[in-house]
């Protein structure tokens, strides 16, 4: 038996004062675990000295619990007025708008199933980032949580509709051309009634296994108390918003390729595909739907110099 579904709140947000910092692209960076090669962490902490990298990969935890200290006195921090849940758009040229709803969602156990994982952490990673959380007692980064709404969902999409009419809180425009913007939802009403229609679901983890980990880990370590019982995240209705997942690129040890084929012959058509690795990839950018390339180690000839 799991529990009842999603429950997610609204809260008071603590962001950047535009008026504070200029140009909110030169203080926004993509997650900590994506950012890493040393250089990528320099050009951001020098492209503003308020940029967020300073909190999500500090030198130490203690250093970046001074440092959100400092920016909160500045007034480059500020926390809004009024709990809301917050709608957050992703918008790319030639795509649909990729929108979410972001809120603090109550924690539950992996017993419970309402949030599903779908991989495995390494502690030792669990442990950096739980340092963190501790020392600035924040939640810096939200997951990513993905859900399949039904057909007779209105109140969540409503919500998000009704946002998205009216001028964002934050607005800005990043260097690969994605424009971001996030409203603010107040209305007692209209929460409620998102609230109540998110009980009735469950979500997976589309990123953020991690972060998941350290809420948890956290929640147990102050009893369940609050805050502690609930993690930021950004919750996202595929049937409405499908995901765009780029590609990602695993080496899985073990498993003879003979035996892999037959697995994925049980959910998908499999069709060979001939090298060198270029065409491969032209197959794989002309599949229709969810497609996948598997190569056994040699199986392809090597990638033709430019």
């Amino acid at each position: 038996m799991h529990a009842a579904g999603l429950d997610l709140a609204p809260f008071r947000a603590l962001r950047y004062a535009p008026e504070r910092v200029g140009n909110l692209a030169d203080v926004i960076s993509p997650p900590y675990d994506v950012v890493v090669r040393p250089d990528e962490q320099r050009d951001l902490e020098t492209s503003d000295p308020h940029n967020i990298v300073r909190l999500i990969l500090p030198r130490t935890p203690e250093g970046a619990a001074a440092t959100l200290r400092e920016w909160q006195a500045a007034g480059v921090l500020v926390t809004d007025p009024t709990p809301a849940l917050y709608v957050y758009e992703q918008r790319v040229a030639g795509w649909p708008p990729q929108r979410g709803l972001m809120g603090a969602l109550r924690l539950t156990p992996p017993r419970e199933r309402t949030v599903l994982p779908h991989e495995d952490v390494i502690p030792e990673v669990v442990a950096e980032r739980t340092a963190l959380a501790r020392a600035t007692e924040a939640d810096l980064e939200p997951l990513l949580l993905a859900y399949r709404g039904a057909p007779d969902d209105t109140a969540v999409p409503a919500l998000v509709e009704r946002a998205t009419v009216g001028p964002p809180l934050l607005a800005t425009p990043t260097d690969d051309t994605t424009e971001h913007r996030v409203w603010a939802v107040t209305d007692p009403a209209e929460i409620a009634a998102a609230r109540a229609e998110l009980a009735r679901h469950r979500a997976l983890i589309a990123d953020g296994h991690h972060r998941w980990a350290t809420r948890l880990r956290l929640g147990a370590e102050h009893g369940g108390r609050p805050p502690w019982d609930r993690g930021l995240v950004l919750l996202v209705d595929t049937t409405r918003h499908p995901l765009r997942v780029n590609p990602i690129h695993r080496v899985v040890t073990g498993l003879p390729p003979a035996e892999a084929l037959a697995a994925a012959g049980t959910a998908f058509r499999v069709r060979r595909v001939a090298g060198p690795p270029e065409a491969a990839l032209r197959a794989l950018d002309d599949a229709q739907g969810n497609a996948f390339l598997l190569a056994a180690h040699g199986a392809l000839p090597p990638a033709r110099p430019p």
